[in-house]
């Protein structure tokens, strides 16, 4: 089997060594991130997966796998040798496991004063829940994001796992890992980067929360501008059972939205923001859209200014004439969707992702760069330490 080029990254962090503890969900994404921006990542996952096909094909592109037991001494020997020369380090193990393994941040700083040591917890390394199991929904709901989603006379709606996982969890800690290789860089010195998703979670709600404190949010669900109450903001349902989503919230966008569908001078749209008309406006427009396909309805608003288009599936996002035309996503060779990297840089700009290889794929070429001999390394498989 061919594994995937990964020793010429491109982009702006091509150069920055990352070591990557094998996790789940918003630890690979971080490791993703880093990867698509050029860091060289190395993931250490178990041996007992050791030739398996990645599976997170995507998470998991454009970085290196090796096998390594964590629970043996001789496992942890090899770990730290590959942290000896890395400037990062992902973990995603509750509070107090890397310490309780003999890879805690105490022991990597000792050994590697610059190294950036990254956590990727869900309640963080303290609190009363620090040691509680969770996901992204138990955390987006202690943060308070999870009561505001959803309609005013429903339960709440779990907005995929993006609140938390992935915006509030790998995007966060990239962003932690980045800051904290500025400074070390700056200073000589590397730190703990403490990300955990509830914190993540809260920190997206400082918009909402701004509008709340000067009186423009309520906190009850489905009874604001941008949760689904506002006639001009929200998805209706077409002839063909797909949706239409409208933003018109801008007059002139409102303005030219009521000209298209033949409402201008419709009395119900007069005022846009009175919220007693909102339930009516809904009911019309729920209405109006009900008539025609949604492929029909979006080439009546093709080209103008209304904030009016298709909500698309992840086939059809990845085939959209704008997505394409950018590289936003990539279609693998059996058809399906793969995100391209962002941000864009124009002065250093990232490659393309390489696939995942399959689990443990590179071991043999890391631990030779660790200067681990041919004899050296059975020794190790032979023991089960490696894959």
């Amino acid at each position: 089997m061919t594994l995937p080029n990964t020793s010429t990254p491109a982009g702006p962090l091509a150069g920055v060594r990352v070591i990557e503890l094998g996790g789940i969900g918003p630890g690979p994404f971080a490791g993703m991130i880093l990867a698509d921006l050029g860091a060289e990542v190395v993931r250490v996952d178990r041996p007992a997966e050791h030739g398996m096909p990645s599976p997170h094909p995507i998470l998991h592109r454009s970085r290196r796998s090796v096998t390594a037991d964590l629970k043996n001494p001789r496992g942890i020997e090899v770990v730290l040798k590959l942290i000896d020369g890395a400037d990062a380090l992902i973990e995603g193990f509750r509070p107090g496991v890397t310490e309780r393994l003999g890879l805690g941040p105490e022991v990597c700083l000792e050994r590697n004063a610059r190294l950036v040591y990254g956590r990727m917890t869900g309640w963080g390394q303290d609190g009363p829940l620090a040691q509680a199991p969770g996901h992204d929904i138990n955390y987006i709901a202690v943060a308070g994001a999870l009561a505001q989603v959803g309609p005013a006379d429903g339960d709440p709606v779990v907005p995929l796992n993006l609140f938390g996982d992935m915006g509030g969890g790998g995007m966060l800690l990239a962003l932690g890992i980045s800051a904290a290789l500025y400074s070390a860089r700056t200073t000589g010195r590397g730190q703990v980067v403490d990300a955990a998703m509830t914190d993540g979670t809260a920190i997206q709600l400082a918009l909402l929360q701004g509008l709340l404190r000067t009186g423009r949010w309520t906190e009850g669900r489905g009874s604001n501008l941008f949760d689904g109450a506002a006639p001009f903001y929200r998805t209706y349902r077409c002839a063909d059972g797909a949706h239409m989503a409208i933003g018109c919230v801008e007059p002139q966008f409102y303005a030219e939205t009521l000209r298209i569908l033949g409402l201008t001078d419709d009395p119900v749209f007069a005022e846009q923001n009175d919220r007693e008309a909102w339930p009516r406006m809904s009911e019309r427009l729920a209405a109006l859209f009900a008539t025609r396909t949604r492929d029909a309805w979006a080439a009546e608003f093709e080209g103008s200014e209304t904030c009016v288009t298709p909500v698309l599936n992840w086939t059809e996002a990845a085939t959209h004439p704008h997505n394409a035309g950018r590289g936003t996503f990539r279609l693998t060779d059996e058809g399906y969707p793969e995100p391209g990297t962002a941000p864009r840089f124009l002065g250093t700009p990232s490659g393309d992702p390489v696939p995942a290889g399959p689990i443990g794929g590179h071991t043999e070429e890391v631990l030779a760069e660790l200067g681990v001999e041919a004899a050296e390394l059975r020794a190790l498989r032979e023991r089960g330490v490696v894959g």
